[in-house]
């Protein structure tokens, strides 16, 4: 819990494997957002490149963050380079898990976000009071570096729609 004077803690976290093509578009969003002016970002602000450490996310966003941004991609079918802003709201997403262990290597935003509420439920830690996930249809997952075209000129847009969602009141105020 932040005390009164002190900046709500945000974090905002690419995620994907570089090594997959298009799968590169959160790292590349949050290292562009890097790039900005620090004042450019709320206080309280962090940016994360979680590429495809999806376990090490989980474990962090118990160390108290009031707001987390997954910059992913999201399949759901149209042109490449489509983005989508997703409320998810504080409670985690159905998922179907495979049976087996867990593949640490392809966590989806919904795995991480399940695995967050396990392991809260195990260990303890804060939750994220808001979710968000910023996605990108893709167009090309195989092995390469190196976005699309439509990929990569989403990334920009998508940098501001993450900046929008921590101006937003919502983003500050929402509580449980």
């Amino acid at each position: 819990m932040t005390t009164a004077g002190e900046p709500r803690r945000t974090l905002v976290a690419g995620v994907g494997n570089i090594f997959l093509g298009d799968d590169g578009f959160g790292v590349e969003t949050v290292r562009s957002l890097g790039r900005l002016d620090p004042a450019a970002l709320p206080p309280g602000t962090e940016l994360m490149d979680a590429g495809i450490r999806g376990v090490h996310l989980a474990y962090r966003l118990l160390e108290g963050y009031r707001t987390l941004v997954l910059v992913d991609l999201v399949s759901r079918g149209g042109p490449p380079g489509t983005l989508r802003t997703i409320d998810v709201g504080p409670e985690p997403p159905e998922v179907r898990r495979a049976p087996g262990p867990l593949d640490t290597h392809a966590m989806d935003p919904a795995t991480v976000l399940g695995l967050l509420h396990d392991l809260h439920a195990g260990a303890g830690g804060t939750l994220p009071e808001a979710v968000y996930v910023v996605g990108c249809e893709p167009g090309d997952t195989s092995e390469g570096i190196g976005l699309t075209e439509p990929v990569a000129r989403a990334v920009e847009t998508a940098a501001g729609l993450v900046l929008d969602l921590l101006r937003r009141p919502a983003a500050v105020t929402r509580r449980h």
